[in-house]
């Protein structure tokens, strides 16, 4: 479900790509920040626990729990040159994951999937709990509109897009993944070695 959801909204931005409101950033210094350090290189996250508070939380019971050291982007949807999205996380592992947490819209948050933006993966509002992925480039169709619930933004990328970059364009497998993940699985995966909160 969440596969074909991912797909869709970025195929429907591929097809007729939706002008961006401007939307206010928060400083850094609004932002809780988390390195993850990675086979690929570090990245820095500024979690946005004041527009999404309870996907900023959940996302950082996580890290504080060291629930995504060892995990590892699995996932590159690649729809252009440098465009699509990298997802990683915890993949259902009962060992890791927790329990759901609730949805957190774009129109609630004021947040939308722009070049950086970090949403929660899900199948449908509310089953969202260990998985993440991170937009490259804009993919505003993701945001909630109307009767569509979107995905839920909680923070953005604020060093090591390069890396995020890398990721997109890494190697996947022609077989593995299934419906519209086939061909969309990295191969090797990615390890984030850990998760830290930052001063």
């Amino acid at each position: 479900m969440i596969a074909a959801l991912l797909a869709a909204a970025v195929q429907a931005t591929a097809a007729t790509p939706a002008p961006v409101a401007p939307v206010t950033a928060p400083t850094p210094a609004t932002l809780t920040r988390v390195q993850l350090t990675t086979a690929a290189g570090p990245i820095v996250i500024g979690v946005n626990t004041r527009a999404a508070p309870a996907t900023a939380a959940n996302f950082l019971k996580y890290v504080n729990q060291r629930k995504l050291d060892g995990v590892a982007f699995y996932r590159a949807v690649k729809v252009g040159d440098g465009y699509g999205l990298v997802q990683f996380g915890t993949r259902n592992d009962p060992k890791r994951t927790l329990p759901p947490v609730r949805h957190e819209a774009t129109t609630q948050t004021g947040l939308s999937h722009v070049d950086g933006a970090i949403s929660m993966a899900m199948a449908s509002p509310g089953t969202a709990a260990g998985d993440f992925f991170v937009v490259v480039g804009d993919i505003t169709s993701m945001d909630a509109k109307g009767a569509d619930p979107g995905f839920a933004v909680f923070g953005r990328v604020l060093e090591g897009m390069d890396v995020i970059r890398r990721i997109l364009v890494a190697p996947t497998s022609p077989t593995l993944g299934e419906g519209v993940m086939k061909g969309q699985m990295l191969a090797p995966t990615i390890r984030i070695e850990s998760a830290r909160r930052l001063p």
